[in-house]
C-alpha cells in the first residue's frame, strides 16, 4: 500500500513540475498550431502549387490574406510553406529572430547544378562558408574605398549608355530603352567582375547566357522533381538545360582562367600598373574556412555568376521601372530636373557626379518611391528555420521555409498614404528613412536581416547616379500614339509587361 502510494504520489508531482514548466516556457510549442491555410491534400495540393510561379501565387496569396490573415500556410511538398505580408511580423522575424531565420532551403537539383552545389552567397546554408564568402564580397568589392575606385569605370558606362541612347533617338522616334540599360548595367558589372574593358561581343555573350539561366529558371524547375522520371518524360528539357550550363561555363570559365594567368604574372613582376582589384581577384585569393582549400574555378565562376546576376537585372528593371514614371508624371521629371540644375549650375561639362548626390534630396526620394512601388523582387529569397519559433501565437516548425510578400509591405496603407499612387514627396518628410528596415520595416526590396543584400548600397548609388545624368542628358516624353503602361510581369524579376518606348531629346 506504501508502495503504491509513493508511485501515485511522485506521477502526481511529476504531471505537476511538467505542467509548471510547460506553462512558464515563452516558447512553448506543445499545443499551437501552424499558421492556417487551405486544405491540405496530400500530393494533390503539392503539385497544384509547385506548378505556379510566384506572380501567379500572389494573386491567391492576397485573396488567402482576406480569410486567414497576415500569415499564411500552404503545404508543398514535405515542410509547410508560410507566407508573411505583415511588416511587424517580418520585423519579429528577421531581426528579432534573425539567427533563426537565416538559413536558406536545399536546392532542388536543377539549380544546384546552377548554383554548383549552393556555393554562393545567396543561397549557401548559414555559417562560416557564407560568412567568409559575404565578407569577401563587402569588403573587398562593397567597401566604400573599393566603391570609389570604380568610379571611372561608371563614367565611362554612363557615356556608352548616353551615346547609345542618342543614336538610336536620331533613327527612331520611340526607343525601346530596357535594352541599352541592360547593356550598361552588364559592362559595369562585368569591368567590376573581371577587370577589363569588354568587347561588345563578351558583352553580348555573357548577357545571352546569363539571361537565358534567369529567364528559363522556373521552366527547368520541375526537373528538380523526382528526376530519375523526369529525365525519361522530358527528355529534351533535360538536354536543353544541359545544353545552357555548358554554355555558360564556354563563356564564363575562359574569362576565370584569363584572370588567374594575368594574376600569376603580375605576382612575378616586381611592380605593376595593374590598380582595379576585380572581383575574381579577391576570389582567387580566398580560402575556404572549414575546408581549408582555395575555390576551384568553376566554384570561382558560380559566384561571379551570382555577382552579374545581382547588379545587372535587378537594377536595370529597377532603372527602367523609375523611367517610366518620370515619363509617365511629367511634373515629377521637372522637379528632380530643376534640383539637379541647382545642384550642378552652369557646369560644362554635362554630369551630375557622384559626389553631387548627396544633395539631391529629391533624387533619393525618386529612387525609393520607385524601388517600394515596383520592387524587382516580389518575394524575398526563402528562407528556412533552424528550430520551432512561435510568431503571432502560431508555430513556425523546424525547417519550415518561409518567405515574405515585399511587394505588399510596399503598398501597406497603414503605414504609406495613397499607397499606390508615385509619390516621391512622401520621403522628403521622413530623411531618416531606413532602407534596411533594422529599426521599422516600412518596405523592404532588398530584403532585411542579416541576409539582405550585400550590394544594397551600390544599387542605390548605381540608380542615383544614372537617373540624374538620364534627365540631365535627356527631356523623357511618351511617344505619339502610345502610353506608360505599368502592367507587371514575372521573369526573373518583375518586369513591365510592356517594356518602356520613349521619345527623347537632348536637353540644350
Amino acid at each position: 500500500m506504501d508502495a503504491w502510494w509513493v508511485i501515485l504520489v511522485s506521477l502526481c508531482v511529476g504531471y505537476l513540475m511538467t505542467a509548471i514548466f510547460k506553462h512558464r516556457s515563452p516558447l512553448s510549442t506543445a499545443k499551437r498550431s501552424i499558421p492556417p491555410g487551405p486544405t491540405h491534400i496530400p500530393i494533390i495540393s503539392s503539385i497544384l502549387w509547385l506548378r505556379k510561379s510566384f506572380s501567379e501565387l500572389e494573386p491567391i496569396l492576397r485573396t488567402l490574406r482576406a480569410k486567414y490573415g497576415p500569415i499564411i500556410t500552404l503545404r508543398i511538398g514535405s515542410h509547410p510553406y508560410i507566407f508573411i505580408s505583415d511588416r511587424s511580423l517580418a520585423h519579429r522575424a528577421l531581426i528579432h529572430h534573425a539567427s533563426v531565420f537565416s538559413h536558406r532551403p536545399k536546392d532542388i537539383p536543377t539549380g544546384i547544378f546552377f548554383n554548383n552545389n549552393q556555393l554562393n552567397i545567396s543561397s549557401t546554408s548559414y555559417g562560416p562558408t557564407w560568412r567568409t564568402l559575404r565578407r569577401n564580397l563587402t569588403s573587398e568589392m562593397l567597401h566604400p574605398s573599393r566603391v570609389i575606385s570604380f568610379s571611372g569605370t561608371r563614367r565611362w558606362v554612363l557615356q556608352t549608355l548616353l551615346t547609345r541612347l542618342k543614336s538610336d533617338s536620331q533613327s527612331n522616334p520611340s526607343v525601346l530603352v530596357i535594352d541599352h540599360f541592360r547593356y550598361a548595367m552588364f559592362c559595369l558589372l562585368v569591368f567590376m567582375c573581371f577587370g577589363e574593358t569588354p568587347d561588345d561581343a563578351t558583352i553580348a555573350d555573357i548577357e545571352r547566357v546569363q539571361r537565358q539561366v534567369l529567364v528559363g529558371y522556373n521552366r527547368f524547375s520541375i526537373l528538380g522533381f523526382w528526376p530519375t522520371v523526369t529525365r525519361v518524360l522530358f527528355r529534351k528539357r533535360w538536354q536543353e538545360f544541359l545544353g545552357l550550363k555548358k554554355d555558360k561555363e564556354d563563356v564564363l570559365l575562359p574569362l576565370v582562367r584569363a584572370m588567374k594567368q594575368k594574376q600569376k604574372q603580375k605576382q612575378k613582376q616586381t611592380t605593376s600598373n595593374y590598380d582595379a582589384v576585380s572581383y575574381v581577384d579577391t576570389l582567387l585569393d580566398l580560402q575556404l574556412p572549414e575546408e581549408k582549400r582555395k575555390l576551384d574555378e568553376v566554384e570561382v565562376m558560380t559566384l561571379c555568376s551570382e555577382f552579374l546576376d545581382g547588379g545587372t537585372d535587378t537594377t536595370s528593371t529597377a532603372l527602367q521601372w523609375i523611367m517610366a514614371n518620370l515619363v509617365k508624371y511629367p511634373h515629377a521629371q521637372e522637379r528632380l530636373m530643376e534640383e539637379i540644375r541647382q545642384v550642378v549650375g552652369e557646369r560644362e561639362e554635362r554630369e551630375v557626379k557622384e559626389d553631387d548626390l548627396h544633395k539631391l534630396s529629391y533624387l533619393k526620394a525618386v529612387v525609393l518611391e520607385g524601388l517600394r512601388r515596383h520592387p524587382p523582387g516580389h518575394f524575398v529569397l526563402p528562407h528556412v528555420v533552424s528550430e520551432d519559433v512561435v510568431l503571432n501565437d502560431y508555430l513556425v516548425p523546424k525547417n519550415g521555409t518561409v518567405n515574405f510578400m515585399v511587394a505588399e509591405m510596399g503598398v501597406d496603407p497603414k503605414v504609406w498614404e495613397d499607397p499606390l499612387a508615385f509619390k516621391p514627396e512622401r520621403f522628403l518628410s521622413d530623411e531618416g528613412f531606413d532602407i534596411t528596415g533594422t529599426k521599422e520595416i516600412k518596405m523592404m526590396p532588398f530584403g532585411v536581416g542579416r541576409r539582405i543584400c550585400p550590394g544594397y548600397n551600390l544599387a542605390l548609388l548605381h540608380l542615383e547616379y544614372f537617373v540624374a545624368n538620364l534627365v540631365l542628358n535627356f527631356e523623357w516624353k511618351v511617344p505619339e500614339g502610345r502610353d506608360v503602361d505599368l502592367s507587371e510581369k514575372q521573369e526573373f524579376t518583375v518586369v513591365m509587361k510592356n517594356p518602356l518606348h520613349v521619345h527623347i531629346s537632348p536637353r540644350i
